[in-house]
């Protein structure tokens, strides 16, 4: 039996109509969301992962970044995978985003979970569960995922050009975290990110040429990839120089010694008080920094969109369905 071009458009619309929500509704993310639906998706995404970061190490902390990317420009609906269209702007153009990385990886694991469970698993909760893989690849905790997020059928550029800059003190990045319900305490486990991946020297060339509170031979050595008043085509520098690829606590050291990278990463500590405590505490205690971590990273995960948002299950990360 043959069909019109205009026919399949009708089926397909029929066929995937429950997909499409008028808005993000109320619902609690569960561990076993996919446990009848798709009870192979941990799998799936933990053989990829594991795939991926054995060729090449350094996408893990990519995709790490990159859940925290996506997270923070209106909860964690995926909006960050999707291409421009003629009705809004990619946040993959954001100048915040524009070195972030691993689209790739989720694609591939999308690919795969669509032959397996079509239909079903979300982009958003495919970039949770492999930042989650991504750590534990690193040497850091694991936890139990809740999912059950929906992905955003629309971008956010202008959200995404106000993720937090490497430039922010620490009234600064306390406001921003706490709009998004996130305490002191769940900020600083979380800049333990830091302990793995690199920054551009656009990002810590202010900090290494004119920062009184830094240890002068850390600001002699990253002034060697990234000079004053000279423009630097990447200048990559590691975030930890002793483990830049282990996660561990050694971010917390860095700190105490004057040795963050970003004057982000040093804004944590100095101040005195509760907050120098608690990054005494993580450099002393890694097992406390990673529980706290992985507790941090689970509230994260939750910071769902806004009600008004239109979400759906995505065919294709990239663009929304039916475009």
């Amino acid at each position: 039996m043959a069909f019109s071009k205009g026919s399949w458009v009708a089926i397909a619309f029929l066929l995937f109509a429950p997909l499409v929500s008028a808005a993000n509704g109320d619902h609690k993310l569960s561990g076993r969301y996919y446990d009848k639906t798709c009870p192979n998706v941990q799998r799936v995404v933990q053989t990829v992962m594991a795939n991926t970061v054995a060729r090449d190490p350094s996408v893990a902390p990519a995709l790490l970044r990159l859940f925290f990317h996506d997270c923070f420009v209106n909860g964690c609906d995926a909006s960050i995978l999707l291409d421009s269209t003629p009705f809004f702007e990619s946040e993959k153009d954001a100048v915040p985003n524009t070195s972030v990385r691993g689209y790739e990886v989720i694609d591939e694991i999308k690919s795969v979970l669509e032959h397996d469970c079509p239909a079903t698993v979300s982009c958003s909760d495919i970039i949770a569960l492999a930042s989650r893989d991504a750590v534990g690849m690193l040497g850091g905790p694991s936890w139990n995922m809740p999912l059950g997020r929906k992905d955003s059928r629309r971008a956010d550029k202008d959200g995404a050009e106000k993720l937090p800059s490497p430039h922010d003190n620490f009234a600064a990045l306390v406001s921003m975290f706490r709009d998004r319900g996130l305490d002191a305490r769940d900020m600083t486990a979380l800049s333990g990110a830091h302990t793995v991946g690199m920054a551009n020297c656009v990002n810590y060339r202010d900090r290494v040429n004119g920062d009184a509170d830094i240890d002068t031979s850390f600001a002699r050595t990253r002034r060697q990839t990234c000079p004053a008043g000279r423009d630097i085509d990447g200048g990559m520098a590691p975030f930890d120089e002793q483990t830049p690829m282990r996660f561990d606590n050694a971010y917390y050291k860095d700190l105490i010694a004057r040795r963050g990278l970003l004057t982000s990463d040093q804004a944590l500590y100095g101040s005195g008080g509760s907050q120098d405590g608690l990054v005494e505490m993580y450099s002393r205690n890694g097992a406390r920094f990673a529980k706290d971590f992985a507790k941090a990273m689970v509230k994260m995960g939750n910071i769902s969109p806004s009600k008004e948002t239109p979400v759906e299950v995505r065919l294709n990360c990239k663009m929304i369905n039916w475009s």
